[in-house]
């Protein structure tokens, strides 16, 4: 017999589970619908997936923003840590109360107020540098970097003060420098938490709507953009088509990334214990035990 708490707590989880992957498995199913209504099925059909592989300005803008995406979670990430190991490593140097406020201002500051004062820098760099020339990729995709850097360096810190540094220290104290030792030792020890960050980098630029919407120019309409914009004007079956096309391909990701994580964990797991055991003394020559 379950009880009432149990059933309480199993109960909760349920309707959220419903409540959250519900709509989800709705719009996979409907993407495989013959009609043009998005909420009548009328039978079996890919069309939508053909229909979506013919619609290039689609297809440009999906390109569009999966290279800015990829740019901004490596630059991201590449700043990040090193925001992140200085914020965790370096103490309350002076300044520090600034360079914090600077690293979390993203997180706090709403995206249209950084989209505004974005696009107002651009404009005068352009008049007065005649950098950049107009807007697009490139701004887009420094606007992206701005908002991403602070999630990385986030959790890059977090990961570097609970991380025991007894190994770094054994490192300089055989005569490694400093630098030897954050690539060597420090980088594969929060390469979980790295690669954390440039998945969550990664995916926040990939669905940026605000952003984008005033770094953009002509040429450079990212996919959500163009998905926000057709929207307006009503549901498409081919934005369920797109949207199952991109759950597949999040869920597999996902489950390769969880894998390769456990097999490094596990792998470490192992080292630790190996480094950590006892080592068997031998007894001396013509020494017998009794």
């Amino acid at each position: 017999m379950i009880k009432p708490n149990k059933a309480l707590s199993v109960t909760v989880l349920t309707i959220g589970f419903v409540f959250l992957y519900g709509p989800i498995l709705s719009l996979v199913i409907f993407s495989f619908n013959e009609s043009k209504l998005v909420t009548v099925w009328s039978g079996f059909s890919t069309r939508w997936y053909a229909a979506l592989l013919d619609d290039t300005e689609l297809l440009q803008a999906a390109w569009l923003s999966l290279k800015i995406a990829l740019m901004t979670a490596t630059a991201s990430v590449v700043i990040g840590t090193w925001a992140g190991f200085v914020m965790a490593r370096f103490g309350r140097f002076k300044g520090f109360t600034l360079f914090t406020g600077m690293i979390n201002a993203p997180l706090v500051i709403p995206e249209v107020i950084q989209g505004i004062s974005l696009l107002l820098l651009f404009v005068a760099m352009q008049q007065l540098l005649g950098w950049p020339k107009g807007r697009g990729m490139l701004t887009i995709w420094i606007g992206h970097v701005m908002l991403c850097i602070s999630y990385v360096a986030i959790i890059v810190q977090s990961r570097l003060k609970e991380m025991n540094r007894s190994i770094e220290e054994a490192a300089l104290d055989l005569g490694a420098t400093p630098l030897k030792v954050f690539f060597v030792i420090t980088i594969p020890l929060i390469s979980q938490a790295i690669l954390s960050g440039w998945l969550l980098s990664f995916t926040l630029s990939i669905d940026d709507l605000v952003l984008s919407a005033f770094l953009s120019g002509p040429g450079s309409t990212t996919l959500p953009l163009v998905v926000f914009s057709r929207v307006r004007l009503g549901l498409n079956p081919e934005m369920n088509a797109l949207a199952t096309l991109f759950i597949s391909i999040v869920t597999v990701g996902v489950i390769v990334v969880n894998q390769v994580l456990v097999s490094k964990e596990r792998k470490r797991a192992r080292d630790m214990q190996l480094a950590f055991a006892p080592v068997p003394v031998a007894a001396p020559v013509g020494v017998t035990s009794t």
